[in-house]
């Protein structure tokens, strides 16, 4: 253990930590370079995974508890940008602050390790809790959008991602990385997963899979990314899971396939509304829904696999 960090984790939060230092030198070597060139987006996004991964391994290293506070924040900021994107009716306030009063509920529920309230209080009791507030308001116009609306957003944004918060209560060996493993596993290969098909894609893309949704995802994409997160989450399964090579081979397809669902998803939502990016919190990725929307996928999919293996 390294600042009550298992080793395992440990030596994977460093290998990230090398590999951005080795991305910021090499930005400023290109930016030296082809100084004639406009490199603003890669050196935003650069910065911003500094602040991303950072915010992170502080959270983890400070403990369960200020892991579990970060994972709701990041909610909160998922849920906040939906709603600031997504059009709702203004009489509907009353109830958007119900979703909002989800979040440390929710979250709660976590602390305590209470699976059993975890699993239902957002998909039934928020689900048909809402609903029941628009009614009382009075307001019938619009309201099977409204509520669908506010409904799928807090499904989205504060069940789906409090997956990866749930994590940390699994036992897991400290020579697997402990409960922090869990969850390095699953946002680092999700992330992963992103670049490969996005490299693939770009290398290789000719089959367009649903041009009208995502014009840059190919075939090509999809399958070389897969191919390449499957072979990384089975050799990093035993390493950072209680999960075996080919159980870790069988996570790696469901963490491609699940994170390619959620990018298409998300996107499908920007499509509808006319615009590129959700928010403009993380410079060079737009908003958290733009960094996250893979995960809104994976997080749930991949921890109910885990769970029904090993736990």
């Amino acid at each position: 253990m390294i600042f009550d960090i298992p080793i395992s984790s440990f030596i994977v939060m460093s290998v990230v930590i090398a590999i951005l230092v080795f991305a910021t030198f090499a930005a400023q070597f290109i930016n030296s370079i082809w100084s004639n060139k406009d490199f603003t987006e890669l050196n935003e996004r650069i910065a911003s995974w500094w602040w991303i991964i950072g915010l992170l391994f502080v959270a983890l290293w400070a403990g369960r508890t200020a892991s579990i506070v970060f994972f709701g924040f990041l909610s909160f900021l998922a849920l906040k940008e939906f709603l600031s994107v997504v059009p709702t009716r203004s009489v509907d306030r009353n109830v958007v602050f119900w979703s909002y009063l989800a979040i440390p509920v929710q979250y709660l529920w976590i602390y305590q390790a209470w699976y059993g309230m975890f699993l239902i209080f957002i998909p039934v009791f928020v689900f048909l809790y809402m609903p029941i507030r628009m009614v009382i308001r009075g307001e019938t116009s619009g309201f099977i959008k409204s509520a669908a609306t506010i409904q799928w957003a807090t499904m989205l944004t504060v069940f789906c991602l409090s997956h990866i918060a749930y994590l940390l209560n699994l036992p897991n060996d400290a020579e697997n990385g402990g409960s922090i493993g869990l969850v390095l596993y699953l946002l680092l290969l999700t992330q992963f997963n992103d670049v490969c098909q996005f490299l693939w894609g770009k290398s290789f893309g000719k089959r367009k899979i649903i041009p009208k949704v995502s014009p840059n995802k190919t075939w090509e994409g999809f399958i070389g990314g897969m191919m390449t997160v499957v072979l990384s989450a089975a050799l990093l399964a035993p390493f950072l899971t209680p999960l075996t090579f080919f159980e870790g081979l069988a996570a790696g397809v469901i963490i491609s396939v699940a994170g390619f669902f959620g990018d298409v998803v998300i996107s499908s939502i920007k499509r509808d509304l006319g615009i590129k990016d959700s928010g403009t919190l993380l410079p060079g990725h737009g908003g958290i829904l733009d960094r996250m929307d893979s995960l809104i996928y994976t997080a749930p999919v991949f921890f109910h696999f885990l769970y029904y293996l090993k736990y």
